[in-house]
């Protein structure tokens, strides 16, 4: 089944790279992996694809460039930085309680932090699902793999 409304490359912007933790980086991969494997994503009002996407942040804002399959450039898909700045942090503080508490807590103590983790990821996809709606139509699985890798961004050292 090839359905053209999906994406078939994704790069983050690394013009700000940071030595990221082993767990972070494993998150990344798994989330492009995961993406480029099953994803819904169709910019409104184009019946092309397959597309190609860089995320990249810049002037306070939140960069999707979406591209055709063969790179050349389709849209550009801007958003303020500040939508996502508290969840994001909020994410951060669960996650790094959540990666302690797998060396040290029980298993019904990491259960109620993870509870906590995927519902603040759920939040900023639906977050990010919403805020791309008149622009881009995506579903929440992809949502929740572009949520990690927004996240991953707004990693500084």
């Amino acid at each position: 089944m090839d359905q053209p409304h999906r994406l078939i490359h994704v790069q983050l912007d690394e013009k700000t790279f940071v030595r990221r933790k082993p767990e972070v980086e494993r998150e990344r991969a798994v989330a492009i992996y995961d993406l480029l494997e099953d994803n819904y994503f169709r910019p409104v009002g184009d019946d092309g694809g397959p597309y190609a996407l860089h995320i990249s942040l810049a002037d306070n804002r939140l960069i999707f460039d979406i591209r055709t399959e063969a790179g050349d450039p389709l849209t550009q898909v801007m958003l303020p930085l500040s939508l996502f700045r508290s969840i994001v942090k909020d994410y951060f503080i669960v996650c790094e309680s959540y990666y302690g508490a797998i060396k040290h807590s029980t298993p019904s103590q990491i259960e109620a932090i993870d509870l906590g983790r995927r519902g603040l990821h759920n939040e900023g996809s639906a977050l990010l699902r919403e805020r791309l709606a008149d622009k881009v139509d995506i579903d929440l699985k992809t949502a929740r793999r572009l949520f990690t890798l927004v996240c991953v961004l707004h990693i500084r050292g």
